[in-house]
């Protein structure tokens, strides 16, 4: 007897208010630093009044932690804001060239590098992976802050910070721009 194959579909992300939020973990999320077992208001008064357990911090060196951070019911514990990861070293900042990893994106960073042979500069890049909560809303063609913290994994080592929008999206992966 032949059997008919299953048919797969993939999770489809909402997005509320310009915030991804991705509901599709089978396991149940909570954050590190949450009791989760509370005791809970009795009478409806002081029900309403209690508000919602979410552990945020503050990064620090000038950096402002976003509304969607504070506000948000997302669990990451790769975020700076509100997961486990401290922000220390390098601060750099560099324009988003791929955002198609889960949580992941390439940065690419231009420089100059000055050949002394004929006193004149030629043009260099790096592509550095860096975590992105999903407080921000990142695409290519944005400028990203990233700041550096301890290796998330084999090849991330930066976390995303702040974002600037594009000022001109339709500008091309590879052009040169020095910040």
């Amino acid at each position: 007897m032949a059997r008919a194959p299953k048919e797969y579909v993939e999770c489809d992300r909402k997005y509320t208010e310009g915030i991804a939020f991705s509901k599709h973990e089978k396991a149940y999320q909570s954050q590190d630093g949450i009791f989760v077992a509370r005791k809970r208001a009795i009478s409806a008064a002081a029900r309403s009044s209690q508000k919602p357990m979410r552990f945020v911090k503050s990064v620090g060196l000038g950096i402002r932690t976003p509304d969607a951070a504070i506000e948000s019911s997302y669990v990451d514990k790769k975020c700076p804001f509100t997961g486990d990861v401290s922000i220390r070293g390098r601060i750099l900042k560099g324009v988003v060239i791929s955002t198609k990893m889960k949580r992941t994106i390439i940065v690419r960073r231009d420089y100059l590098h000055y050949i002394t042979k004929y006193r004149r500069f030629e043009k260099r890049h790096k592509n550095i992976a860096a975590h992105c909560s999903p407080a921000f809303t990142v695409a290519d063609g944005d400028v990203v802050t990233i700041g550096q913290c301890r290796p998330l994994s084999k090849t991330v080592r930066f976390n995303v910070v702040a974002v600037e929008k594009a000022v001109h999206p339709g500008t091309g992966k590879k052009s040169f721009r020095v910040f």
